[in-house]
């Protein structure tokens, strides 16, 4: 898809989910033709023109002043990532540099990261780029999340690949709609940073293309940051566990994320990672390395 056409979805979306009086605005009569904010009533919000705000939604970001963005952000009341996003967008649309690289540098990760990554021995953690390419893994990290790595020697595995692409993805990811909106809105929100990775528009045209939940998922134009939270597996040899989870962008190394998996002590998901310790030494996972090819995210 275009800049441009990305642009206008989101921003009709966005205006779609707002009532006038969410906006603090006056609903005259009864029968509204939008099920949202009109875009004269945007355009009142960000106190620019109903053309200008019109240009703007039909894609045309270029030029637009971040005073302007702002405006219309706050008009339409989107979060912290949907703002983020619409300054992404009209970095895209003007042909301005991304506000970070996505991609990392050719060759393996830094051995400094990988000992801080093995290190960490008592809770799973793995490390991804933006398309959700796992680059490594320490011992429990690779054995959470061993049904995406079938055979010994396998080292690349996409997440949102497996999630939407093989029969295992929904069973082991049981909180299923949760985790597609997720996936999905990552995927979304990083396609806005590097709308030209060839590697990234690649795996959205198979998925959309192959996929009708995340073709379903991906035209509602939702993004996020994931920074913490909760997730759940269906792990094939300790059942369910549900863990807390931190995500960490590795400042030397743009668009790359270190991901922590823990759980309280003295909770059964605690007893369920100590499980999953014991099998894992009974598989010998070794770390992997995925080395993406250049020029890719």
């Amino acid at each position: 898809m275009s800049t441009e056409s990305d642009v206008r979805e989101f921003l009709a979306s966005r205006r779609a989910r707002i009532t006038p009086q969410q906006a603090g605005l006056p609903a005259y009569g009864g029968n509204r033709r939008v099920p949202g904010l009109r875009r004269e009533e945007v355009a009142l919000l960000a106190g620019v023109s109903i053309d200008y705000y019109v240009r703007l939604e039909r894609g045309r970001l270029a030029g637009a002043s971040e005073e302007v963005l702002d405006a219309v952000a706050n008009a339409l009341q989107l979060d912290e990532a949907e703002r983020a996003h619409l300054f992404d967008l009209a970095r895209a649309a003007a042909k301005r540099p991304a506000r970070r690289r996505t991609g990392r540098s050719r060759g393996p990760l830094p051995d400094s990261v990988l000992r801080v990554l093995r290190s960490m021995t008592d809770c799973p953690a793995f490390i991804r780029n933006g398309r959700l390419d796992i680059l490594a893994t320490n011992d429990l990290g690779r054995a959470l999340y061993s049904p995406l790595f079938p055979d010994a020697g396998t080292e690349t595995a996409n997440i949102a690949r497996f999630q939407f692409l093989d029969p295992r993805g929904r069973d082991f990811f049981p909180d299923w709609e949760e985790s597609l909106d997720t996936t999905v809105s990552l995927l979304r929100t990083e396609a806005g940073r590097a709308p030209h990775d060839a590697g990234l528009t690649g795996l959205i045209g198979e998925l959309v293309t192959r996929s009708e939940e995340f073709r379903t998922a991906w035209a509602k134009h939702n993004v996020r940051l994931h920074r913490t939270g909760r997730k759940s597996f269906h792990h094939p040899a300790v059942g369910v566990l549900t863990l807390d989870f931190d995500a960490m962008e590795l400042s030397a190394l743009p668009g790359v994320t270190l991901t922590a998996y823990s759980a309280a002590p003295g909770t059964p998901d605690h007893d369920a990672l100590r499980l999953l310790a014991a099998w894992a030494a009974t598989e010998e996972p070794e770390d992997r390395i995925t080395d993406p090819e250049p020029g890719s995210s």
